[in-house]
């Protein structure tokens, strides 16, 4: 797991289900990005994470889903990106139209803390 600890919260980049578990067991409030190589969305919104990171509530953590397919089998990813916020291990919203600003992506976290 790469982790990018930032002034608020952090960047995490998941590698495997048991690293994911482990994040939201630890924090009550995780923003999950699914994204996939060659997304031109995912690619535009890399800088967005690293802002909701440093001003979020919580951890963002970047989940490769051609890396992870069976985390996002577990979350439905049907598209890219998907960006679920989950709260105490509880899926509790879902952004899956396309590009997002950190704001809208904070105020998504921020409405579950």
């Amino acid at each position: 797991m790469d982790d990018t600890t930032t002034a608020g919260s952090s960047l995490v980049t998941v590698e495997s289900r048991a690293e994911f578990d482990r994040l939201v067991a630890d924090d009550p409030l995780v923003l999950a990005a699914f994204v996939t190589p060659g997304c031109g969305i995912c690619a535009s919104m890399e800088p967005v994470f690293g802002v909701v990171a440093r001003a979020g509530p919580g951890p963002v953590a970047v989940v490769d889903a051609s890396e992870v397919p069976e985390l996002a089998r577990a979350f439905d990813v049907r598209k890219a990106p998907t960006l679920v916020v989950i709260r105490d291990g509880t899926e509790v919203e879902r952004l899956d139209e396309g590009f997002y600003g950190a704001d809208r992506l904070v105020e998504a976290m921020a409405a579950h803390t």
